[in-house]
Parts: C-alpha cells; structure tokens; sequence
C-alpha cells in the first residue's frame, strides 16, 4: 500500500501498462521532457523512450487522429488533451471514427485507444481552460467515459481503460491532481460502469462524480451534526453508469440529489434523474434535486469562480429541501 497523489497515481498505471504490454504507446503536447502540463507522464520517455512517449505539434486533431489510426493498426495509443475545453478540435475523429469504428466494421475491429484529459476549475483557469464536457461524450454509442474522485480510482480506471478493447475517455479533474491517497500495490482490476458507496446513509442518496463526490461527502458530514445520514455514490463510470447501485440506494433513502461541478443543465444530472423518475418513481418520497455550476461560462476571478462552482453548503441545502 502506497499514500500517492492522484497524478501520481496516473503516472503509476501507464509506467505498469507500458511495463507489461509494449503496444501501449503515450500521445500528447509536452509528455516527453517536460512530463506533460501536470506532471502525469514525468519520466516516462526517459524509460520507455520517445517512440513509445511521442511528444506531439499543438494540434488535437492530429493527435487523436494519429491515436486513432495506431489503434486500427494493432497500437494501444493513450493520447492526452492538454484542457478538456480543446477537445473541440478531436471531436471528428473521436466521434465519428473511434466511437463508431466497432458498429461499421461489423464488430470486426475495435479502437482500443484511451483520451486522457483534465476538467473543471478552482484554478482560476478561465473560461477557455476549466470547463466541463463530459456529457458531449457521454451522448456518443460507442464510448465510455469514466472519472475518477480518488488516487485509487484514478489508478484503477486508467487500467481498466487501457486494457478495454474500445475507445475510453479519462477525465481527470485537475484541482484532484495534488489530492492524496492510498493505492494498494496489487489493487483488483476493476470494471467500468461499477459504481461505489463513498458514504453510507439512510436518509436521503447523493450521487456524484469527480470533485463533487468531496463536496458531496463534505455535505453528508455536516447534514449528520443534524441527524440527517446521508449515502454518498461515487458513480466512477458515466458512460455506462451503475443505474443498478443508485437505484438500491434510493429504494433505501427515498431521496435523491445529484451534484456535479458541470453546467446543471442537459448534464449527466439530467440522465440520472430522469431515469430514476422513470424506474424508481414509486421509491420517491421527495423531489429529485440538481445541484450544478450556472448555465454561464466559468469566471476567471478567483471570488467570481468561487461563486460559480457547486459546494457542499449548496448540497446540503438542496438535501434538506427534498427531504422538507
């Protein structure tokens, strides 16, 4: 067992991947020498050298072009987006290409690649450089998406990811990356689209993701001074998502909030509650509640974005008006 940082982790799944199959190759701006904008692939060319860590030109689409085209051609390409707000500029070869690929060559051939890339803000990042996209991919057949709140999980989901025959988004909240934890050392593989309970509780069911599971198990901390127990669920996996962990959990508490550090509107929030409504209507005993960032962009000003971001006061208080 291991205390690591949450980049440090990353670091550790793609030295393990690359250690043990030598198709798994690196893509990306500054991987190389400078160990990536975060430092998530520090060292990594001096192991395994620059053809397997390919620093790439600033061009997204280049870069998830070529990892698409390595894939097709026997590679297990893990390429990195330096901001998730670029993936604007992928989004052809992504979608139309990789996600796609399986379903057009009649399940012949897949496109085992990975997208590595950070989201969200608290780093007075700007509007260009902090926000989160996730649900764009989440509406695409043919991807998964995946997001990690802790070291641990960050380690197990890159393997799981790497080692799936289909194309996996890795998004990596930023402000997680200097966040510590304990990673076993021989962890067991663990299967996308499996949810855990971060919190246990019998009151009300928070489900959350990434940043917000924090904020969330903050809330759930604090509602208990008041004898208010709530479940926290990490859902880990958002494409597929454990429909079948948030649903015991909400025929258990009979309340449902969502938290997440996304735009609120047509998020992943909104996928969960509407398919909580549709199959666990009869378990309600309260509104389903959405607790996201304002349908704004994200502030540059350290107090504005302060402001913008979801927190645990916010969950909380959306907790007891569903339990009121």
């Amino acid at each position: 067992m291991a205390e690591l940082r949450m980049v440090q982790a990353v670091n550790r799944a793609l030295t393990e991947s690359m250690t043990e199959d030598d198709t798994v190759i690196l893509l990306g701006e500054d991987i190389g020498a400078a160990g990536g904008p975060f430092g998530a692939t520090r060292g990594l060319q001096e192991k395994f050298g620059p053809d397997r860590v390919r620093d790439t030109p600033i061009s997204e689409a280049g870069i998830i072009g070529a990892a698409v085209g390595a894939a097709l051609s026997g590679l297990k390409p893990v390429a990195e987006i330096m901001f998730m707000d670029f993936i604007t500029l992928a989004m052809d070869a992504l979608v139309n290409q990789a996600a796609k690929a399986r379903f057009m060559f009649g399940g012949q051939r897949g496109v085992p690649m990975v997208l590595r890339t950070p989201h969200g803000g608290g780093l007075s990042a700007g509007p260009q450089h902090s926000q989160c996209l996730e649900a764009w991919l989440c509406h695409i057949p043919g991807l998964k998406v995946v997001c990690p709140a802790t070291p641990a999980d960050a380690h197990a989901l890159l393997r799981a990811a790497i080692a799936d025959p289909d194309p996996v988004v890795m998004v990596e909240n930023k402000a997680l990356y200097a966040m510590k934890g304990e990673v076993d050392d021989a962890p067991a593989p663990l299967q996308i689209g499996r949810a855990r309970v971060a919190r246990p509780g019998r009151d009300a069911t928070i489900v959350a993701y990434g940043a917000a599971v924090h904020w969330a198990t903050e809330a759930a901390t604090a509602l208990a001074r008041d004898s208010i127990e709530a479940e926290v669920i990490d859902l880990r996996s958002l494409q597929p998502w454990d429909e079948a962990t948030v649903l015991e959990s909400l025929a258990r508490t009979h309340h449902l909030v969502i938290a997440q550090e996304a735009v609120e509107a047509f998020g992943v929030g909104a996928e969960i509650a509407a398919r909580m409504a549709d199959i666990g209507f009869d378990e309600l005993d309260g509104p389903i509640l959405r607790v996201g960032a304002p349908f704004t962009p994200v502030p540059f000003a350290k107090e504005l974005e302060s402001a913008y971001r979801p927190d645990a006061a916010r969950i909380a208080a959306a907790v007891r008006r569903t339990l009121d």
